[in-house]
């Protein structure tokens, strides 16, 4: 554990980005050869759209890190947050504990909020307009969620008092298990069951990118699947019952033009209709 944690304090640029890419690589592979559902689009050009706002998020996260790791440090030098009040417990229980937080404060409490308050669902809107989910729709972010969202990473380490290696460590979590919730594959009903008590899976997630709600407004994990039941906003809905996209905006050839979803964001907030 110690030399893990060792090696994500100092990861360089490249092997952040080899994660990432190599992450998509591997789940595209695997949702192209076993995908759950037939999705009747063009893939290049769906991902085309989808690795723009991947960009923008890099952009967006490369740019502002110094923040992240400036407060990261400034917690070490204070003595500020949870995991610092608890140094006493092992190494590996502060890993845990610190992944753990981030993931509630950083993901769930991030993603929560922007379903809960207007102006940042008008953001996180862009995300819920794809109707062919696959493991590119992971980073379908406007750049302005992606600020928001960082945000909610700063508040969690302020909060944790987490080091460096554990930041690095969730954030690199956090884009493989993103990736892995968004794909297009299902894993069998018996191993989905037993890994849905502790991770996020695309059993679990695909639900929550249903077009109607409650389900919308469901599911909201990233990482780990806890949050969910804790907070009493874990869904269930038949793989084949679940229909991607998003009531309010249902066209899907504007939901696949990029000067449309830029804009999106800041039109006036449709209340979703009653069914």
């Amino acid at each position: 554990m110690e030399y893990a944690i060792n090696y994500f304090e100092t990861i360089p640029s490249w092997h952040r980005s080899l994660i990432l890419i190599g992450g998509i690589a591997f789940f595209w592979m695997l949702e192209s050869g076993w995908p759950a559902r037939l999705l009747n689009y063009r893939k290049h050009k769906h991902a085309g759209l989808n690795f723009f706002f991947t960009a923008t998020t890099i952009l967006v996260n490369f740019s502002l890190a110094g923040l992240l790791l400036w407060l990261s440090d400034w917690t070490q030098i204070n003595q500020w947050g949870v995991l610092p009040l608890l140094s006493g417990i092992p190494l590996w229980g502060q890993v845990l504990l610190g992944v753990a937080l981030l993931d509630l404060i950083g993901a769930y409490f991030a993603h929560w909020s922007e379903h809960k308050i207007k102006v940042l669902w008008g953001f996180h809107l862009i995300h819920h307009t794809d109707h062919e989910v696959d493991t590119t729709t992971a980073n379908r972010h406007h750049p302005m969620e992606s600020v928001v969202r960082f945000g909610f990473t700063l508040l969690a380490v302020w909060v944790t008092g987490a080091s460096v290696g554990i930041i690095m460590l969730y954030q690199s979590l956090s884009v493989v298990l993103s990736q892995f919730n968004h794909a297009n594959i299902l894993l069998p009903k018996q191993l989905n069951q037993w890994v849905q008590w502790f991770l996020v899976t695309p059993n679990m997630h695909q639900i929550h990118h249903h077009h109607q709600l409650p389900y919308t407004d469901a599911n909201y994990g990233n990482i780990f699947s806890i949050w969910d039941r804790i907070f009493g906003t874990y869904q269930y809905l038949p793989a084949d019952q679940v229909v991607f996209g998003v009531d309010t905006y249902p066209d899907a050839a504007k939901n696949s033009d990029l000067k449309h979803l830029l804009a999106l964001a800041f039109k006036p907030y449709k209340s979703p209709p009653q069914h």
